[in-house]
């Protein structure tokens, strides 16, 4: 097995509702519809609370704060879409600092097949299924989500 030689390291919001339910993201991109947590990549010079402001802003135009860290991986798992990189990914528990205006929509992948296509679902935690999810850490997380809180 070849080592790889950069990190990927991605930062993630779990925000939950009043209803016990957290927001995922269903997108399109690389060619393939995902599931995921909202959130993205780590940009040099960057901490990873405001990288996680920055998707946040990017993506909901929401003002987000931590309420505490989740996860981090603790594993080794390659990326999937970059050759020689290794992923490690960062999730943290999440309030919005205002009132949420989220546009939802309670079908998956909601979007059409266009890079970048982008639309949010609630879902309940209690019922949550890691195998709704695209990547092994989003399922692990969810996983973890589900049974402890």
């Amino acid at each position: 097995m070849n080592k790889p030689k950069q990190f990927n390291i991605r930062v993630y919001g779990l925000l939950i509702n009043d209803r016990q339910e957290v927001l995922v993201t269903d997108e399109f991109r690389i060619g393939m519809f995902m599931t995921k947590f909202p959130g993205g990549g780590l940009e040099f010079g960057e901490g990873t609370i405001d990288c996680l402001k920055r998707e946040f802003m990017e993506e909901l135009d929401l003002n987000i704060e931590v309420e505490s860290h989740f996860y981090t991986t603790d594993y080794y798992q390659p990326a999937i879409s970059f050759e020689n990189m290794q992923l490690i990914s960062i999730y943290y528990k999440i309030y919005a600092n205002s009132d949420m205006e989220i546009k939802t929509t309670i079908i998956t992948n909601d979007i059409p097949e266009v890079d970048g296509a982008q639309s949010f679902r609630w879902v309940a935690i209690n019922k949550i299924n890691p195998d709704d999810f695209t990547f092994p850490i989003d399922k692990k997380v969810a996983e973890l989500l589900k049974t402890t809180l």
